[in-house]
């Protein structure tokens, strides 16, 4: 009997509540509802719509100068010499790399030779023929299985390296034999600049550190603000006169002086928020002209700035992180989309824009990104994420040739010599 009273009184209830659009229920849920759609995602990615512009633009390219330069403490290598034939003439192997998602390191030149490492962080000196001259790892058992991954910069008769797993340390250059070594707290993700007797490379915890080139004791450290998560992109330096300008995870640029440490400005080009997303950020290195700081990142911002005083010349809406390249008073840079983007250096006026990935049908080329370009005399060699090369007329934006490298990963271009350098897994291509 119990029962059934309950069943009757459950009834009842369900009845006079009936789900239809008057009910109270749904007028609370339209409430609800309501205060959903005001709510905006902090961390959604906006899109801007890329178009051809100023197709038929002809630029005006006889003054382009030309240069050898393959280290350079503003970034700014403009031009380079190569003829452009594209004939593969060698290839320089090493046992390949582990834990990859893309390959963003730098070999190094040393009058003919390559200076690479492997797997294991093994470093290997190759001659003109890719034949190893010397091969030299300096880790412990446990540190090999870490696969270390390696940046270099030349220092007279020594090479400075930085590692992935805190560890730096100076080798000659001749041999391979070991100069010094030290282990920092953390793993660095930077370049490698020096001046005069000192070196500075960041770390993952946004840490500019100087060491002297002779020992590699700390002369200074400066901590910039930390994120939650670790960055998926390598952080930037140059240096400029007495002054270090840096970037890290959360697309703080700061200036420094190069003796003392101390910071000379500072410029925050991200809201707070981005400390909670540092993972997908990603920036191109830092580039200057002597004047003028140039960054983009995939946020749809490329930055000119001023060197003096860190405060902001233009923006311009450009989805790239890809690093930029100056020839006189023109700046190009390709989107990561594969969009070509002229733009005058002073004003930031985008004048031309030339749409690279249409030799990809639509489907494909949304998997499709920009590795990083080159350019030589009047040519632009841009690599992209599925191995392939492509080479384009600067003059007039054509498409010249496609030259698959790879069917995986692959470097930017590289210059040395009047040759092109490729970095695949497992080898270094060398065109002449």
């Amino acid at each position: 009997m119990n029962r059934l009273v309950i069943l009757l009184i459950a009834f009842f209830f369900l009845n006079n509540c009936s789900f239809n659009e008057n009910s109270k229920i749904w007028k609370d849920k339209e409430k609800e509802l309501s205060t959903e759609s005001k709510l905006k995602k902090i961390f959604a990615k906006e899109r801007i719509n890329v178009k051809e512009f100023n197709q038929s633009l002809n630029l005006d390219l006889s003054g382009i100068k030309t240069n050898n330069k393959f280290i350079d403490n503003q970034n700014n290598f403009g031009s380079q010499n190569y003829k452009g034939e594209l004939d593969k003439i060698g290839s320089y192997k090493f046992s390949k790399l582990e834990e990859l998602n893309q390959i963003n390191f730098k070999p190094l030149f040393i009058k003919n030779d390559i200076v690479f490492f492997d797997k294991k962080g093994s470093i290997i000196r190759f001659d003109e023929k890719q034949k190893a001259i010397w091969k030299k790892n300096h880790y412990s058992k446990s540190e090999k299985k870490l696969y270390p991954k390696l940046t270099f910069i030349l220092h007279e008769e020594s090479i400075l390296v930085s590692d992935s797993i805190s560890k730096y340390y100076s080798i000659n250059a001749n041999n391979g034999e070991l100069n010094w070594s030290k282990n920092n707290t953390y793993p660095f993700n930077s370049e490698i600049k020096k001046y005069k007797n000192k070196f500075f490379v960041l770390d993952y915890k946004n840490t500019l550190r100087c060491y002297k080139i002779e020992d590699g004791s700390e002369c200074w450290n400066l901590q910039t603000e930390d994120s939650f998560t670790i960055s998926n992109s390598k952080y930037s330096l140059i240096i400029i006169g007495d002054m270090i300008v840096f970037s890290n995870s959360i697309g703080d640029i700061t200036a420094v002086d190069v003796d003392s440490g101390l910071i000379i400005w500072q410029l925050p080009t991200q809201s707070i928020s981005i400390i909670n997303e540092t993972y997908n950020f990603k920036t191109s290195q830092l580039v200057s002209d002597g004047n003028s700081i140039f960054i983009s990142n995939n946020k749809n911002e490329f930055y000119s700035i001023d060197v003096k005083t860190g405060t902001i010349n233009w923006i311009s809406d450009i989805n790239s992180n890809i690093t930029p390249v100056i020839t006189g008073n023109l700046i190009f840079t390709v989107s990561n989309e594969g969009y070509l983007y002229v733009i005058e250096k002073n004003k930031g006026n985008i004048i031309r824009v030339t749409d690279l990935f249409k030799i990809y049908k639509q489907k494909k080329r949304k998997n499709i990104y920009s590795v990083g370009f080159a350019i030589a005399n009047k040519n632009l060699y841009l690599t992209n994420s599925d191995g392939k090369m492509i080479v384009v007329d600067l003059q007039n934006s054509n498409i010249l040739k496609t030259e698959k490298v790879s069917s995986d990963f692959v470097s930017k271009p590289f210059i040395f010599n009047n040759n092109l350098f490729l970095i695949r897994n497992g080898s270094i291509i060398k065109y002449k």
